[in-house]
């Protein structure tokens, strides 16, 4: 009889702790971004040639001027790169220098994708390899980074920028050297 009691319960008992797990494992989603290992290092080496007719190409001595800059990696077959487009113009309307890098883009693409959606990129490149992409330790587009006067990367936004974030974005401008 003893058996027969513990053969109805512990099946019972089993499915209910797997059940807690899965309850636990869905309430506590982990974290599917990967950031990049680079932040607090130089940006790589790099020259690209220019991606967009009236931009020039982007070069690692664009960073070095002694103010920061943000550095966003882009596509124009990147819906949630349309997506934050607004949130760029404002911080270029707010006089934040913008540099972009186009990621394995065409010319006619991504000229359709700056018209529908502005262009707050003072300078363009084309980085059909994924080079630069990979040399930064970025996992996907949109990746925008908070690169200070030397040329170091001071902060990484994995995704698109919503509006909230805009101020996150300005403070740590602030805090690599950006003045006010």
């Amino acid at each position: 009889m003893k058996n027969l009691r513990l053969g109805i319960w512990l099946p019972l008992a089993l499915f209910a702790a797997l059940f807690a797990l899965f309850a636990h494992g869905l309430m506590r989603p982990t974290n599917t971004n990967v950031a990049s290992a680079f932040v607090g290092n130089p940006l790589p080496q790099f020259n690209l040639p220019a991606a967009a007719a009236d931009r020039p190409g982007l070069t690692t001595a664009a960073f070095r001027t002694g103010k920061p800059h943000l550095l966003n990696v882009f596509a124009s077959w990147c819906l949630p790169c349309a997506a934050e487009a607004p949130q760029l113009a404002a911080l270029a309307q707010a006089g934040v220098p913008i540099e972009g890098v186009a990621i394995h883009d065409q010319a006619d693409d991504l000229a359709r994708f700056l018209a529908n959606n502005g262009n707050p990129y003072a300078a363009i490149g084309r980085d059909d390899k994924r080079a630069v992409q990979i040399a930064i330790g970025s996992s996907g587009v949109p990746e925008t980074y908070v690169i200070d006067g030397q040329g170091v990367i001071r902060y990484q936004h994995i995704g698109d920028i919503r509006a909230e974030d805009v101020a996150v974005l300005l403070d740590k401008l602030k805090a690599a050297g950006g003045g006010s």
